[in-house]
Protein backbone atom coordinates (compact mmCIF):
# COMPACT_ATOMS: atom_id res chain seq x y z
CA UNK A 1 0.00 0.00 0.00
CA UNK A 2 1.15 3.91 0.01
CA UNK A 3 1.61 3.66 3.69
CA UNK A 4 3.91 0.94 3.55
CA UNK A 5 5.69 1.99 1.03
CA UNK A 6 6.20 6.18 2.36
CA UNK A 7 7.07 4.17 5.79
CA UNK A 8 9.64 1.72 3.98
CA UNK A 9 11.18 5.12 2.47
CA UNK A 10 11.41 6.70 5.51
CA UNK A 11 13.28 3.93 7.15
CA UNK A 12 16.29 3.47 4.09
CA UNK A 13 16.26 7.45 4.57
CA UNK A 14 17.02 6.99 8.40
CA UNK A 15 19.39 4.34 7.83
CA UNK A 16 21.53 6.70 5.17
CA UNK A 17 20.92 9.38 7.92
CA UNK A 18 22.80 7.42 10.76
CA UNK A 19 25.34 6.40 8.16
CA UNK A 20 26.30 10.11 7.87
CA UNK A 21 25.53 10.55 11.63
CA UNK A 22 28.09 8.37 12.73
CA UNK A 23 30.51 9.62 10.72
CA UNK A 24 29.98 13.08 12.01
CA UNK A 25 30.48 11.66 15.30
CA UNK A 26 33.93 10.05 14.95
CA UNK A 27 34.79 13.75 13.14
CA UNK A 28 33.27 15.42 16.51
CA UNK A 29 36.08 17.05 19.24
CA UNK A 30 35.64 17.76 22.88
CA UNK A 31 34.80 21.66 23.38
CA UNK A 32 37.40 23.04 25.39
CA UNK A 33 37.16 23.34 28.70
CA UNK A 34 34.75 26.80 29.95
CA UNK A 35 36.93 29.03 32.49
CA UNK A 36 33.73 28.88 34.56
CA UNK A 37 33.28 26.36 37.58
CA UNK A 38 30.00 25.70 36.40
CA UNK A 39 28.11 22.72 38.47
CA UNK A 40 24.49 20.83 38.53
CA UNK A 41 23.21 19.47 41.17
CA UNK A 42 19.92 17.29 42.85
CA UNK A 43 17.05 20.06 41.77
CA UNK A 44 19.66 23.01 40.59
CA UNK A 45 20.83 24.53 36.71
CA UNK A 46 24.28 25.54 35.95
CA UNK A 47 25.23 28.78 35.61
CA UNK A 48 23.96 30.58 32.82
CA UNK A 49 25.72 32.15 30.08
CA UNK A 50 23.73 33.37 27.27
CA UNK A 51 25.27 32.53 23.55
CA UNK A 52 25.99 35.31 21.00
CA UNK A 53 22.64 34.21 18.97
CA UNK A 54 20.56 35.04 22.15
CA UNK A 55 22.23 38.14 23.25
CA UNK A 56 21.31 39.48 19.97
CA UNK A 57 17.84 38.85 20.46
CA UNK A 58 17.63 35.05 18.58
CA UNK A 59 15.09 32.86 19.69
CA UNK A 60 14.46 30.57 22.18
CA UNK A 61 13.89 26.73 22.48
CA UNK A 62 12.58 24.83 25.79
CA UNK A 63 11.72 21.25 26.07
CA UNK A 64 9.73 19.84 28.82
CA UNK A 65 10.91 16.34 29.28
CA UNK A 66 8.80 14.38 31.79
CA UNK A 67 6.82 10.92 31.88
CA UNK A 68 3.40 10.49 32.78
CA UNK A 69 1.67 12.45 36.03
CA UNK A 70 4.66 14.05 36.42
CA UNK A 71 2.97 17.32 36.40
CA UNK A 72 4.03 18.14 33.02
CA UNK A 73 0.77 19.57 31.70
CA UNK A 74 0.80 21.84 35.02
CA UNK A 75 4.70 23.14 34.15
CA UNK A 76 3.72 23.60 30.19
CA UNK A 77 1.09 26.19 31.11
CA UNK A 78 3.85 28.44 32.99
CA UNK A 79 5.23 28.80 29.28
CA UNK A 80 1.66 28.60 27.03
CA UNK A 81 0.66 31.66 29.50
CA UNK A 82 3.56 33.83 27.51
CA UNK A 83 0.80 33.66 24.71
CA UNK A 84 1.87 36.07 22.32
CA UNK A 85 5.68 35.44 22.68
CA UNK A 86 5.40 32.05 22.88
CA UNK A 87 4.49 29.27 20.30
CA UNK A 88 3.89 26.02 22.54
CA UNK A 89 3.19 22.61 21.44
CA UNK A 90 1.32 19.82 23.59
CA UNK A 91 2.84 16.50 23.13
CA UNK A 92 3.44 16.39 18.97
CA UNK A 93 5.03 13.63 19.29
CA UNK A 94 2.06 11.75 20.30
CA UNK A 95 1.52 11.20 16.19
CA UNK A 96 4.69 9.37 16.21
CA UNK A 97 4.16 6.76 18.82
CA UNK A 98 0.67 6.17 17.37
CA UNK A 99 1.70 5.57 13.32
CA UNK A 100 4.87 3.04 14.88
CA UNK A 101 2.30 1.51 17.64
CA UNK A 102 0.46 -0.04 13.64
CA UNK A 103 4.03 -1.25 12.87
CA UNK A 104 6.03 -3.82 14.66
CA UNK A 105 7.70 -3.25 17.99
CA UNK A 106 11.22 -4.16 16.39
CA UNK A 107 11.23 -0.70 15.91
CA UNK A 108 12.98 1.21 18.53
CA UNK A 109 15.94 2.95 16.80
CA UNK A 110 13.64 4.00 14.46
CA UNK A 111 11.44 5.87 16.49
CA UNK A 112 14.37 7.28 18.55
CA UNK A 113 15.46 8.78 15.12
CA UNK A 114 11.68 10.03 14.03
CA UNK A 115 11.74 11.99 17.38
CA UNK A 116 14.90 13.44 16.50
CA UNK A 117 13.58 14.45 12.99
CA UNK A 118 10.06 15.37 14.33
CA UNK A 119 11.78 17.83 16.98
CA UNK A 120 14.26 19.47 15.27
CA UNK A 121 11.78 20.12 12.72
CA UNK A 122 9.65 21.48 14.91
CA UNK A 123 11.96 23.82 16.68
CA UNK A 124 12.70 25.20 13.12
CA UNK A 125 9.31 26.04 12.60
CA UNK A 126 8.98 23.13 10.02
CA UNK A 127 6.14 20.79 10.16
CA UNK A 128 6.72 18.89 7.64
CA UNK A 129 8.57 16.05 9.17
CA UNK A 130 5.36 15.23 11.83
CA UNK A 131 3.47 15.53 8.49
CA UNK A 132 4.54 12.03 7.97
CA UNK A 133 3.01 10.97 10.82
CA UNK A 134 -0.72 12.70 10.95
CA UNK A 135 -2.95 10.33 9.76
CA UNK A 136 -5.25 10.76 7.90
CA UNK A 137 -2.52 12.59 6.07
CA UNK A 138 -3.20 16.22 5.70
CA UNK A 139 -4.04 17.24 2.14
CA UNK A 140 -2.27 20.60 1.14
CA UNK A 141 -0.73 21.33 4.72
CA UNK A 142 -4.16 21.28 6.25
CA UNK A 143 -5.62 18.49 9.04
CA UNK A 144 -7.87 18.07 11.41
CA UNK A 145 -6.29 15.53 13.99
CA UNK A 146 -3.24 17.21 15.50
CA UNK A 147 -3.54 15.95 18.83
CA UNK A 148 -4.57 18.13 21.69
CA UNK A 149 -3.86 21.16 19.80
CA UNK A 150 -6.16 23.04 22.12
CA UNK A 151 -3.55 23.52 25.11
CA UNK A 152 -1.75 25.32 22.91
CA UNK A 153 -2.43 29.02 22.68
CA UNK A 154 -1.05 29.76 19.44
CA UNK A 155 -2.60 27.51 17.75
CA UNK A 156 -6.37 28.34 18.93
CA UNK A 157 -5.63 31.91 17.84
CA UNK A 158 -5.18 34.29 15.30
CA UNK A 159 -4.77 33.74 12.31
CA UNK A 160 -4.12 30.29 13.12
CA UNK A 161 -7.47 30.03 14.08
CA UNK A 162 -8.94 30.06 10.62
CA UNK A 163 -11.61 29.66 9.87
CA UNK A 164 -13.75 29.62 12.73
CA UNK A 165 -16.61 27.49 13.20
CA UNK A 166 -20.10 28.13 15.81
CA UNK A 167 -20.68 24.68 17.56
CA UNK A 168 -22.32 24.38 20.86
CA UNK A 169 -22.86 28.13 21.11
CA UNK A 170 -19.45 28.85 20.80
CA UNK A 171 -16.61 29.70 18.11
CA UNK A 172 -13.86 26.35 17.94
CA UNK A 173 -11.20 26.79 14.91
CA UNK A 174 -11.25 24.86 11.82
CA UNK A 175 -8.70 22.81 10.48
CA UNK A 176 -5.38 23.22 11.19
CA UNK A 177 -3.40 25.03 8.56
CA UNK A 178 -0.05 24.11 9.33
CA UNK A 179 1.31 26.79 6.77
CA UNK A 180 -0.29 29.13 9.05
CA UNK A 181 0.85 27.41 11.92
CA UNK A 182 4.95 27.69 10.48
CA UNK A 183 4.05 31.44 9.92
CA UNK A 184 2.98 31.66 13.61
CA UNK A 185 5.74 30.16 15.02
CA UNK A 186 8.41 31.56 13.26
CA UNK A 187 7.07 35.12 14.39
CA UNK A 188 7.30 34.06 18.33
CA UNK A 189 10.42 34.82 20.25
CA UNK A 190 10.33 31.37 22.20
CA UNK A 191 9.89 27.87 20.93
CA UNK A 192 8.94 25.16 23.66
CA UNK A 193 7.39 21.50 23.41
CA UNK A 194 6.28 19.09 26.17
CA UNK A 195 6.24 15.71 25.52
CA UNK A 196 6.17 12.16 28.31
CA UNK A 197 7.28 10.28 25.08
CA UNK A 198 11.40 11.12 25.16
CA UNK A 199 12.86 8.61 27.60
CA UNK A 200 16.39 8.74 26.98
CA UNK A 201 18.42 11.83 27.30
CA UNK A 202 20.95 11.31 24.82
CA UNK A 203 18.07 11.25 22.06
CA UNK A 204 18.13 14.95 22.78
CA UNK A 205 22.11 15.12 21.92
CA UNK A 206 21.43 16.21 17.92
CA UNK A 207 19.36 19.05 19.02
CA UNK A 208 21.63 20.49 21.77
CA UNK A 209 24.25 20.38 19.17
CA UNK A 210 22.75 22.15 16.43
CA UNK A 211 24.24 25.80 16.05
CA UNK A 212 21.13 27.40 15.08
CA UNK A 213 18.95 25.96 18.01
CA UNK A 214 19.82 27.31 21.53
CA UNK A 215 17.65 24.41 23.29
CA UNK A 216 17.32 24.08 26.83
CA UNK A 217 16.49 20.85 28.69
CA UNK A 218 13.95 20.49 32.09
CA UNK A 219 13.58 17.31 33.14
CA UNK A 220 10.68 16.67 35.15
CA UNK A 221 10.53 13.85 38.24
CA UNK A 222 8.51 12.90 40.81
CA UNK A 223 8.27 10.55 43.76
CA UNK A 224 8.10 6.84 41.97
CA UNK A 225 5.58 5.63 45.11
CA UNK A 226 3.08 8.79 44.41
CA UNK A 227 4.32 8.70 40.53
CA UNK A 228 2.67 5.00 40.70
CA UNK A 229 -0.59 5.88 42.40
CA UNK A 230 -1.49 8.80 40.49
CA UNK A 231 -0.96 6.17 37.24
CA UNK A 232 -3.49 3.56 38.74
CA UNK A 233 -6.12 6.12 39.75
CA UNK A 234 -6.09 7.51 35.87
CA UNK A 235 -4.80 4.04 34.08
CA UNK A 236 -7.52 2.00 35.95
CA UNK A 237 -7.41 -0.68 33.45
CA UNK A 238 -3.82 -1.90 34.28
CA UNK A 239 -2.22 -2.77 37.66
CA UNK A 240 -3.41 -5.94 38.04
CA UNK A 241 -0.66 -7.32 40.30
CA UNK A 242 -0.06 -4.08 41.89
CA UNK A 243 -3.92 -3.92 42.89
CA UNK A 244 -3.64 -7.34 43.92
CA UNK A 245 -0.55 -6.89 46.07
CA UNK A 246 -2.41 -3.52 47.88
CA UNK A 247 -5.51 -6.01 47.91
CA UNK A 248 -4.44 -8.96 49.64
CA UNK A 249 -0.55 -8.70 49.93
CA UNK A 250 0.35 -10.59 46.99
CA UNK A 251 4.07 -9.85 45.90
CA UNK A 252 5.62 -10.94 42.50
CA UNK A 253 8.14 -9.42 41.28
CA UNK A 254 8.41 -11.30 37.74
CA UNK A 255 5.11 -9.93 37.06
CA UNK A 256 5.18 -7.34 34.13
CA UNK A 257 3.79 -4.03 35.67
CA UNK A 258 6.51 -4.47 38.19
CA UNK A 259 9.40 -5.20 35.87
CA UNK A 260 7.95 -1.96 33.37
CA UNK A 261 7.95 0.27 37.03
CA UNK A 262 11.53 -0.55 37.72
CA UNK A 263 12.27 -0.16 34.19
CA UNK A 264 10.91 3.40 34.43
CA UNK A 265 12.45 3.90 37.26
CA UNK A 266 15.99 2.67 35.80
CA UNK A 267 15.72 4.78 32.76
CA UNK A 268 14.69 8.62 34.52
CA UNK A 269 17.38 7.93 36.79
CA UNK A 270 19.98 7.22 34.01
CA UNK A 271 18.83 10.39 32.11
CA UNK A 272 19.54 12.40 35.22
CA UNK A 273 22.89 10.66 35.69
CA UNK A 274 23.74 11.49 32.64
CA UNK A 275 23.00 14.92 32.71
CA UNK A 276 24.70 15.12 36.51
CA UNK A 277 27.90 13.54 35.15
CA UNK A 278 28.15 17.65 33.52
CA UNK A 279 28.81 16.12 29.74
CA UNK A 280 30.23 19.10 27.86
CA UNK A 281 27.37 18.97 25.28
CA UNK A 282 24.86 19.39 28.00
CA UNK A 283 26.41 22.53 29.94
CA UNK A 284 24.46 25.09 30.59
CA UNK A 285 21.30 23.71 28.77
CA UNK A 286 19.72 21.03 31.21
CA UNK A 287 17.67 21.59 34.81
CA UNK A 288 16.14 18.80 36.98
CA UNK A 289 13.09 19.92 38.74
CA UNK A 290 11.18 17.68 41.16
CA UNK A 291 7.12 17.71 40.51
CA UNK A 292 6.75 17.81 44.46
CA UNK A 293 8.97 21.26 44.75
CA UNK A 294 6.84 22.47 41.91
CA UNK A 295 3.45 21.59 44.00
CA UNK A 296 4.89 23.54 46.85
CA UNK A 297 5.78 26.92 45.22
CA UNK A 298 4.20 26.91 42.04
CA UNK A 299 5.37 30.46 41.17
CA UNK A 300 8.69 30.49 42.59
CA UNK A 301 9.53 27.52 40.82
CA UNK A 302 7.56 29.32 37.56
CA UNK A 303 10.18 31.49 37.75
CA UNK A 304 13.36 29.53 38.31
CA UNK A 305 11.94 27.87 35.65
CA UNK A 306 11.79 30.74 32.88
CA UNK A 307 15.05 32.79 34.02
CA UNK A 308 17.04 29.27 33.09
CA UNK A 309 15.05 29.52 30.20
CA UNK A 310 15.91 33.45 29.03
CA UNK A 311 12.51 34.43 29.37
CA UNK A 312 10.74 37.01 31.37
CA UNK A 313 8.22 35.91 33.87
CA UNK A 314 5.44 38.00 33.28
CA UNK A 315 2.29 39.18 35.63
CA UNK A 316 -0.01 36.60 33.26
CA UNK A 317 1.83 33.65 34.18
CA UNK A 318 1.48 34.93 37.90
CA UNK A 319 -1.90 35.17 37.70
CA UNK A 320 -2.74 32.13 36.56
CA UNK A 321 -0.35 29.63 38.28
CA UNK A 322 -2.36 31.87 41.57
CA UNK A 323 -5.88 31.24 39.85
CA UNK A 324 -5.09 27.52 39.39
CA UNK A 325 -3.50 26.44 42.20
CA UNK A 326 -6.37 26.71 44.66
CA UNK A 327 -8.98 24.17 42.59
CA UNK A 328 -11.21 21.78 44.23
CA UNK A 329 -12.04 20.40 41.10
CA UNK A 330 -11.99 16.56 41.81
CA UNK A 331 -12.65 15.41 37.82
CA UNK A 332 -10.81 17.60 35.97
CA UNK A 333 -9.54 14.88 33.93
CA UNK A 334 -6.42 13.06 33.07
CA UNK A 335 -4.82 15.81 31.12
CA UNK A 336 -6.07 19.06 33.80
CA UNK A 337 -4.29 21.91 34.51
CA UNK A 338 -5.45 22.84 37.71
CA UNK A 339 -4.36 21.56 40.99
CA UNK A 340 -4.37 22.64 44.63
CA UNK A 341 -0.73 22.61 45.57
CA UNK A 342 -0.96 22.40 48.91
CA UNK A 343 -2.78 18.81 48.64
CA UNK A 344 -0.89 17.30 45.78
CA UNK A 345 2.31 16.59 47.33
CA UNK A 346 1.49 13.85 50.03
CA UNK A 347 -2.30 13.21 48.64
CA UNK A 348 -0.87 9.37 47.94
CA UNK A 349 0.25 8.77 51.29
CA UNK A 350 -3.23 8.55 53.00
CA UNK A 351 -3.96 5.67 51.10
CA UNK A 352 -1.39 3.83 49.68
CA UNK A 353 -0.82 -0.10 51.20
CA UNK A 354 2.71 0.01 52.91
CA UNK A 355 3.57 -3.24 50.59
CA UNK A 356 2.91 -1.04 47.73
CA UNK A 357 5.43 1.18 49.40
CA UNK A 358 8.29 -1.13 50.06
CA UNK A 359 7.67 -2.91 46.34
CA UNK A 360 8.29 0.13 44.72
CA UNK A 361 11.30 1.22 47.28
CA UNK A 362 12.78 -1.63 46.39
CA UNK A 363 12.82 -1.85 42.71
CA UNK A 364 13.17 2.43 42.71
CA UNK A 365 15.72 2.77 45.75
CA UNK A 366 18.35 4.11 43.26
CA UNK A 367 16.39 6.25 41.79
CA UNK A 368 14.37 8.01 44.84
CA UNK A 369 17.89 8.10 46.67
CA UNK A 370 19.33 10.33 43.76
CA UNK A 371 16.53 12.57 43.64
CA UNK A 372 15.83 12.90 47.07
CA UNK A 373 13.10 10.97 48.31
CA UNK A 374 12.93 9.48 51.78
CA UNK A 375 12.22 5.78 52.29
CA UNK A 376 9.44 4.65 55.14
CA UNK A 377 9.78 1.62 56.77
CA UNK A 378 6.57 1.45 58.75
CA UNK A 379 2.45 2.44 59.13
CA UNK A 380 2.80 5.50 61.37
CA UNK A 381 5.43 7.23 58.93
CA UNK A 382 3.68 7.22 56.06
CA UNK A 383 0.52 8.35 57.17
CA UNK A 384 2.03 11.07 58.97
CA UNK A 385 1.88 13.87 56.73
CA UNK A 386 3.94 16.08 59.33
CA UNK A 387 6.85 14.24 58.11
CA UNK A 388 8.48 15.25 55.20
CA UNK A 389 9.47 12.48 53.10
CA UNK A 390 11.63 14.93 50.96
CA UNK A 391 15.41 16.15 50.98
CA UNK A 392 15.67 19.91 50.68
CA UNK A 393 18.40 20.68 47.91
CA UNK A 394 21.33 21.94 49.90
CA UNK A 395 22.58 25.04 47.19
CA UNK A 396 20.33 27.76 46.18
CA UNK A 397 18.94 27.13 42.63
CA UNK A 398 21.18 29.51 40.94
CA UNK A 399 24.91 29.43 43.05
Amino acid sequence: TEDVYAVHSYFLCCFLSLRFSIIRQFQWKKPEPSPLNLTISKGQVENKTESPDMQNGGRRHVIIMATTRTGSSFVGEFFNQEKENMFYLFEPLWHVINRYSLLSDQINWFMRKSFQDVLQGLFHCDFSPMEKFIKPTPVDHITQVLFRRVSSYSLCSDPVCTPQVKRDFQRHCGPLNLTLASESCRSKKNVVIKTVRVEQLDTLRPLVEDPHLDLKIIQLVRDPRSLLISNMVTFFSGYKALKALAEYGEESENKTEVKILKGNCDKIRASAEMALSRPPWLKNNYMLVRYEDVARDPVKKAEEMLTFAGIPFSPQVREWILANTQSTDQHSGAYSTKRNASEQIDKWRVNIPLPVVQLVQKVCGPTMELFGYKFVDDEKTLRNTSISLLEDTSDPFLP
